[in-house]
């Protein structure tokens, strides 16, 4: 076959977490996918003159004469999807990435090769879902041509490609809709032109230090209904996240009084962190529509302009107080673990020479999380040094109990691990007086290694307190609840979390404790999809997989139940039913003779 070549964008997308989404659901998964190519992606890349050269499964290969037209097409299919996932569930939604390159192509047929098609697809892997990555030459063609902000993510290092690759990412503004009007608030005369100018160029206030602990500014909202009746609407909703923000003990937030400075302003986060001296920035906007509300937030890094988190909410104006309430508790329950994520990778960049408590407990983190012994010995090297610096450090005492508990339980059943874990959770509760996370986790160790329910939900009830939108407690709380039978409560609060968080790195938490409600209620199908979630999230814990085993052989899927112990039993060499069992703090005898009696038929060694 003739080969030639030819200058192309090229567009790539997939779709964010599709082992996940198949995982839970296939069929309807690969459904929601055809309908999203027939009934969006196909009519937009049509619409903006370009083809698709090929499909992969959950990922789409696209080519366009014109960059102007494959930027465009990205950005409206992406502004489009928000619209279909309305009224589904967060975990079944379906977002994708997509990245574009324009660069040289080899043409063959109707296929396409080459650095020019590589690079697109390599860009699309760095992309955040709902978001559109384009490389340096896509946005040398277009940042002057198309009315979108790109946001420099500096240089990249892609798979198999020589030199770095300069990405950026789009971003549509949020503008005003009478922004340019005269006598609109957000116009700008040539004074307000040339203030903007000259603070941007370093000249106005000088930068504030940054505090010691993550520090956020939630900016007033934009309202985007023309309707200035609605400003009270939009100002409230501020007020109502900078309070749910404020009752995060490790979160540094800006006053009410300081970011609504910038109320009516088009500004720069970049600037916006400096001035107030603060390394994220939470903005978003209001529109109205008849009876209805809609509202987007989108989380910032101050100091690279990186997007970290988007999302959007809808409900009814006649609700508007319940509204309020919902999106602070919602925007407050994810930004959470979004911004202990960011936080982790900050601590992990620094010099190891630099670093402080707070550092060495964020570094800690992944490995704790992994919640299997030889991941918890390497965590308590560095929480050890935590509490050394601040012996009074709740969530890093928290963590230690944690990780305690993770060596007792598949570690040997030691008593001298088993009375750390609850010295250090007691600890934690005396001196974590206003840390929802430390009492809740401090809480979750006492009933594993105490059997001290009572104890525990005391400290659950203290956490929610502080924080209703902590995903961490409500997981945690779910799985002591289904312990002592209380199945619809656990139930309940495992989908709060789930609705909170759908991207919390504790997400095995609230699918742990779905499983062992559903278990002990006899639901062994809901069991089984529930475990298998908790799986993908953290393969590496062995709880849900216990549960997994022990749910398909009560479904007479003793070839499933058998495969599922023999890989048990490869990532805990030596358990047994016995020991299996001890991990369930079941009550109720009932349902540790279900559990113990399926692992059994299912070829689980006695002990």
């Amino acid at each position: 076959m003739i080969s030639t070549r030819r200058l192309a964008a090229i567009l790539a997308a997939d779709v964010a977490g599709y082992s996940r989404l198949m995982g839970a659901d296939e069929e309807g998964t690969l459904e929601r996918l055809k309908a999203l190519r027939r009934e969006l992606l196909d009519p937009k890349i049509a619409e903006h003159r370009g083809r698709i050269v090929k499909t992969t499964g959950d990922g789409l290969l696209g080519e366009f004469a014109s960059v102007v037209d494959a930027v465009r097409c990205a950005v409206a299919v992406q502004q489009a999807i928000p619209e279909r996932n309305t009224g589904v569930a967060a975990e079944n939604r379906i977002e994708l990435r997509i990245g574009i390159n324009l660069g040289d192509v080899i043409v063959e047929g109707d296929d396409l090769y080459g650095d020019g098609v590589n690079i697109a697809a390599r860009i699309e892997a760095l992309a955040d879902a709902g978001g559109v990555f384009v490389s340096n030459t896509v946005h040398d063609h277009v940042r002057d041509r198309l009315p979108f902000v790109f946001e420099d993510l500096g240089e990249q290092q892609v798979k198999n490609i020589a030199r770095p690759v300069r990405v950026y990412r789009v971003r549509a503004t949020l503008t005003h809709p009478a922004a340019s009007a005269p006598g609109s608030p957000l116009s700008r005369n040539a004074g307000e032109g040339a203030e903007r100018q000259r603070r941007e160029a370093g000249e106005g206030n000088p930068a504030l230090p940054l505090p010691d602990k993550p520090s956020i500014a939630v900016l007033p909202f934009a309202n985007m209904s023309g309707d200035p009746e609605q400003e009270y609407f939009a100002d409230g909703m501020v007020e109502e996240i900078i309070t749910a923000l404020s009752r995060i003990r490790w979160l540094f937030v800006i006053a009410r009084n300081s970011s609504f400075t910038y109320k009516g302003r088009a500004v720069d986060v970049k600037l916006v962190g400096r001035e107030l001296g603060v390394r994220y920035v939470l903005e978003g906007s209001v529109r109205k529509g008849g009876n209805r509300v809609r509202i987007t937030a989108q989380l910032i890094d101050a100091t690279n302009g990186a997007h970290l988190w988007a999302d959007r909410f809808d409900g009814l104006l006649e609700d508007v107080f319940e509204l309020q309430d919902k999106v602070a508790l919602s925007v407050a329950g994810v930004i959470e673990p979004t911004l202990r994520q960011s936080e982790i990778e900050r601590a992990r960049r620094k010099r190891p020479d630099s670093l402080d408590a707070y550092d060495l407990y964020l570094r800690a983190l992944p490995d704790a999380v992994a919640a299997m012994p030889e991941d918890a010995d390497k965590a308590l090297a560095l929480l050890g040094k935590a509490i050394e610096l601040e012996p009074d450090f709740a969530a890093a005492h928290a963590m230690i109990a944690w990780c305690h508990e993770q060596r007792y339980l598949r570690g040997g059943m030691q008593e001298e691990t088993r009375n750390a874990a609850l010295h250090h959770a007691r600890h934690a509760i005396a001196a974590g007086g206003d840390d929802a996370a430390a009492l809740a986790t401090a809480g979750f160790v006492i009933a594993v290694c105490g059997r001290d329910y009572e104890t525990a939900l005391t400290a659950f009830d203290r956490s929610f307190a502080l924080s209703s939108s902590s995903a961490l407690a409500l997981g945690f709380s779910s799985i002591v609840r289904a312990w002592r039978g209380d199945d619809a409560i656990a139930v309940e609060q495992a989908n709060r979390a789930l609705r909170l968080s759908p991207f919390d790195p504790w997400i095995q938490l609230p699918y742990t404790g779905l499983a062992y409600a559903h278990f002990a209620a006899g639901r062994f199908e809901e069991t089984v999809a529930a475990a298998s979630l908790a799986i993908q999230s953290n393969p590496r814990f062995s709880v849900p997989q216990i549960l997994h085993a022990a749910a398909l052989d009560c479904l007479d899927r003793s070839e499933d139940a058998k495969t599922a112990v023999q890989r048990l039993l490869e990532l805990v060499p030596g358990l047994t039913v016995a020991t299996a069992i001890l991990s369930a703090r079941y009550v109720d005898p009932k349902n540790i003779a279900a559990l113990e009696n399926g692992l059994r038929r299912a070829g689980l060694p006695e002990g």
